[in-house]
């Protein structure tokens, strides 16, 4: 490896982990404050980054597709808490997981 492919591969930043980090991070940031909007606005700002990374690296048809997944990974967990009674921290920690996983294998794996 030469060291130029070293620093690109230092510098390239895995979109799962904006994934998680908007899923679990903008969740937790609601629940603590008590301010969904803010927890919204990062769970926004993570989605929109992730979704420039993947019209970068994967084009338009992968960002919409992990866009739709991230989106609806959301809504599942809602769903899960609200409507089936799981535990939020449960429902979103396995939303989280599944929307990261299916990110990284689609857009981010080498």
């Amino acid at each position: 490896m030469t060291s130029s492919t070293l620093t690109r591969a230092g510098t390239r930043t895995p979109s799962a982990v904006l994934v998680a980090l908007g899923l679990a991070a903008g969740f937790g940031v609601a629940q603590a404050t008590g301010v969904r909007a803010l927890g919204g606005a990062l769970f926004a700002g993570a989605g929109l980054a992730a979704g420039w990374l993947w019209q970068q690296r994967r084009g338009w048809a992968v960002a919409l597709g992990l866009g739709a997944l991230y989106v609806g990974a959301f809504v599942l967990a809602h769903v899960l808490a609200l409507g089936v009674g799981l535990a939020s921290w449960l429902a979103v920690g396995l939303v989280t997981v599944a929307a990261a996983g299916v990110t990284y294998a689609v857009a981010d794996r080498p």
